[in-house]
């Protein structure tokens, strides 16, 4: 049986943390993780405004990803109860984009890595062949999350980032899955600017 095809973000439990799908009613959750300027830094959205923009965004990248046949797109919570902290996300087509995102107030204890492990077991089960992360050189923590998942650095590319329109120097990390060998080379070849770097 193919997982890809028979489920979507399945609901997932950590020692702390539970990770299931969005409703609806996670919607100020979704603002709240969305609308913090400082937490939206390295995001390529703009902050959200307003609980009718978090509506929509809900709308646009959660109720329709869970209305197709396979998806990776988690809230994570805490086991001890309240609504969503963060998210965990995976595109499903090559690059297979692996992303995460955490409230400020739950930043710095490790919630995102023992969220992404998590994630990557169930990604590997349901077929994936790889999965691939950017950070911008300017946010060296989102590169630790990479490496405690077991990432790789492979290379750094020269962007420029839409919609905010400047300029970002991404490391792309990736984590192959079962059997897969080689290193996706999408950035590379799309970037003229690009190098590898002495990463510590």
């Amino acid at each position: 049986m193919n997982l890809m095809n028979e489920m979507n973000t399945p609901p997932l439990q950590t020692e702390r943390l539970v990770l299931r799908r969005f409703t609806e009613e996670d919607i100020p959750a979704v603002f709240a993780i969305y609308s913090d300027e400082e937490a939206n830094t390295y995001l390529p959205m703009f902050p959200l405004k307003t609980m009718e923009e978090a509506a929509e965004h809900y709308q646009r990248k959660y109720a329709r990803l869970y209305s197709q046949p396979m998806g990776c797109a988690y809230a994570v919570c805490l086991k001890e109860g309240g609504g969503p902290i963060g998210y965990v996300h995976s595109d499903m087509e090559a690059p297979y984009d692996f992303s995460y995102g955490f409230m400020k107030a739950y930043w710095g204890r490790g919630y995102a890595s023992e969220a992404a492990r998590a994630a990557a077991v169930w990604l590997k089960q349901a077929g994936l062949p790889y999965i691939t992360a950017t950070h911008d050189v300017n946010n060296p923590g989102s590169g630790r999350v990479m490496r405690a998942l077991g990432m790789d650095y492979k290379y750094s590319y020269k962007e420029q980032w839409q919609p905010k329109n400047f300029p970002v120097i991404f490391r792309m990390y990736q984590l192959n899955l079962n059997g897969f060998h080689d290193t996706y080379m999408g950035y590379w070849e799309k970037y003229p600017e690009h190098f590898i770097e002495a990463i510590n």
